[in-house]
This record gives C-alpha cells, sequence and structure tokens, in this order.
C-alpha cells in the first residue's frame, strides 16, 4: 500500500490501523536545535482525541505519545523522529457483523476491490484514528514554525446550516479553544449545539467547515507551477478523512465577482524602504499569488461530510451479494468538525514547514 508518505524535505510516513495494537509515524528532516515541548504535543492530540463531547465518539483513548527517537533532552537531534500511541479501547468484535457487509459511504468495498483483503474493525487504515498521526507530526512542525514566528489557528466556521455570522475581519481565531465546537463565535455555537441535540436524536450526522489562518508567513514559499503554495494546502486537506471540499482566499465567491473587487491593491507601509516589502488593503488571494505566498495571513476553508456511520439502519450488500439491512449500532462521530479542527491546523503546519524549509535551502 503506497501513498503513506507525505512531504518532500520534511517527510512524514505513518503506519498503524484503527483497531491494531498501536499507529504511529516516522517523522524524517525535522531540523537539530528545536526544543520539543512533549506537553504542548500532548495538548494537540488531546484536542482530536474521543470522548470528550457529546457529539463524539464514545471510544475512551488517552491517546498518550511515545517518542521513540530523535529527541535527547527535550532537544530535537535531526534526525528520524519515531513515535507511536497504543490504541487500548479496542473493540474488534463490535464489527464482526460487518466483516462481510459494505457500509454506505465507507471505504469497505473499494478498499476489498483494490487490494482482495480489508481490516473491518473500524475501517482498518481507513478509519479517521489515522489522523492522530498527522496531529502529532503536526505539532512538532508547530514548534518549529513558532521558533520563526509562523503561527496557525483553525476554528470551526459552520456545522450543518448554522454559519458564524462575524465578519471575517471580527473573528478572533484563538476564541475557537473557548468551547468544545472549536468555535469562536458565541451566538453560533449555541445554535449550533442545538442542531446537534437535533441531528443526535434523529440518529444521524452533520457535515461542516473548518476555517484556518496561518499568519507570519514571509513572502516567497511555494513554486509557481505544480507545487503552488495553494495546490499543495489543497492536497494535505483533501487527504483528511470525510474532506470534500477546500478553497482559499475568496474561493468559490471569487467567481461571482468583477475583477475590480476581487484584486488585492498594493499598500506601501511606512518600514518598506528599510526592509523592502508590501502589504495588501484586502487579502482576497488568500495570502498567495502566482502559487508563491505574499507575506499576508494565508486563509482558507475545507468543508467536511456527515459521518458516514450512522444511529440508522441501512440497507446494504454482503461479498456474497445478499441483500441485508445493517442495524444502528457502534461508536460514532455525530460530527467530526470539531475535532478536525485540529487535524486541519496539523496538516497545515506540515506543508509550511516543509516550504520554508525547501525555501531556505535554496538561499545562498
Amino acid at each position: 500500500m503506497p501513498g503513506n508518505i507525505t512531504g518532500r524535505l520534511l517527510r512524514l510516513a505513518s503506519f498503524g490501523e484503527s483497531h491494531g495494537a498501536a499507529i504511529g509515524g516516522v517523522l524524517d528532516g525535522f531540523p537539530a536545535g528545536i526544543a520539543i515541548d512533549l506537553a504542548f504535543i500532548q495538548n494537540e492530540l488531546d484536542k482530536r482525541k474521543p470522548g470528550t463531547a457529546s457529539f463524539s465518539s464514545a471510544r475512551q483513548e488517552n491517546d498518550q505519545i511515545e517518542v521513540l527517537s530523535g529527541v535527547f533532552e527535550g532537544i530535537s537531534l535531526g534526525t528520524p523522529i519515531a513515535f507511536i500511541v497504543r490504541n487500548q479501547d479496542t473493540r474488534p468484535e463490535d464489527y464482526h457483523e460487518i466483516s462481510k457487509a459494505f457500509r454506505p459511504s465507507h471505504a469497505d468495498y473499494t478498499y476489498s476491490m483494490k487490494y482482495g483483503i480489508r481490516d473491518y474493525r473500524g475501517g482498518g487504515r481507513s478509519s479517521a484514528r489515522e489522523t492522530l498521526v498527522r496531529v502529532a507530526a503536526g505539532a512538532f512542525a508547530k514548534l518549529f514554525l513558532s521558533s520563526k514566528n509562523i503561527y496557525i489557528q483553525a476554528y470551526t466556521s459552520s456545522i450543518g446550516p448554522v454559519e458564524i455570522n462575524q465578519n471575517r475581519s471580527e473573528i478572533r481565531p484563538e476564541q475557537a479553544g473557548l468551547n468544545a465546537l472549536r468555535c469562536p463565535d458565541p451566538d453560533a455555537v449555541v445554535k449550533m449545539n442545538a442542531y446537534l441535540d437535533e441531528i443526535r436524536e434523529l440518529g444521524d450526522s452533520a457535515g461542516g467547515t473548518v476555517s484556518c489562518v496561518i499568519s507570519g508567513v514571509p513572502a516567497g514559499l511555494g513554486e509557481p507551477v505544480y507545487d503552488k503554495t495553494e495546490a499543495l494546502l489543497a492536497q494535505a486537506m483533501l487527504s483528511i478523512n470525510a474532506c470534500m471540499g477546500f478553497e482559499f482566499g475568496t474561493g468559490f465567491k471569487a467567481a461571482t465577482l468583477r475583477g475590480s473587487e476581487n484584486n488585492d491593491q498594493w499598500d506601501w507601509p511606512e518600514d518598506a524602504q528599510e526592509n523592502f516589502h508590501l502589504n495588501t488593503k484586502t487579502n482576497n488571494s488568500g495570502g498567495i499569488q502566482g502559487g508563491i505566498t505574499n507575506g499576508q495571513p494565508i486563509r482558507f476553508r475545507v468543508a467536511f461530510k456527515p459521518v458516514a456511520t450512522i444511529q440508522q439502519d441501512q440497507p446494504s450488500y454482503t461479498t456474497e451479494g445478499e441483500n441485508i439491512v445493517l442495524p444502528a449500532k457502534g461508536r460514532h462521530d455525530v460530527c467530526i468538525v470539531p475535532r478536525a479542527v485540529a487535524v486541519v491546523e496539523a496538516m497545515a503546519a506540515l506543508v509550511i514547514a516543509d516550504l520554508f524549509l525547501q525555501h531556505k535551502a535554496l538561499d545562498k
């Protein structure tokens, strides 16, 4: 199974299945001399772990990270950083009934067609538990980026039909950590919770969007053709389980605007003469022009579909072609969007850290 490695200079290889012994990764190319705060990394993992809210899976996992290599006396060595998290609350017996059935909108059928075999215990490798590895690796990348004064903040911007009410300039992404929904708009939080209560009572699930802001990114990162910054971010986001869409800057709204409305006019800052750089009066480009960062905050939004497993009976077929009804059972999220916030931040951190290292490698 190829496709388990991402990045160029900063490369992450992940391994493990949902109900296997452990899940983990190897982060290669991480710079030496970076202070590694394991408490920070653990806190990042805690943001995505299950069982922390009424809308998330009841699966109870400590998600305690074990760093096996690459760190000595709290400092990165520049050698591969290997880490694992042991699975604890596994119940493979819960999935015995679906061992020969194809769940609607899951990867059961496609995995079977591609490999001729699949791990039916919670989806195996296709399970969203794999995102734990991304969050751990992304936490390391965040520590590196913070040493360069680059910071990433994502937040829930919609759940189902409920969207945040604030203008972009009024949003304070740091307030997202004040509630379990990871949403910075208190009024929207009330409506989102009411909507999720309604959905949960119906045994259904909900989707939504996660918005992200990356500040402190210098101008000049990214390549102008196939490796555009937005293209790499899009690939990273679309690789996340349940992700259905990506847009940056004004996104799809740009298709309805005129050029005079969408163009970002240049602004000459007071210190431009001392250290030449330009600002923009608006940021419709989302911090990227021609695939290269322009020094303004990178802004993008990611859409996630409703969780495929719902608490309703669903018709399906078995591997023998038998028409069956899958019973409503199991431990699953009503909405994964709040937990996906940490995953979006992590993937963004890995992409930007990799681009930063590539840019520095070209410096003469």
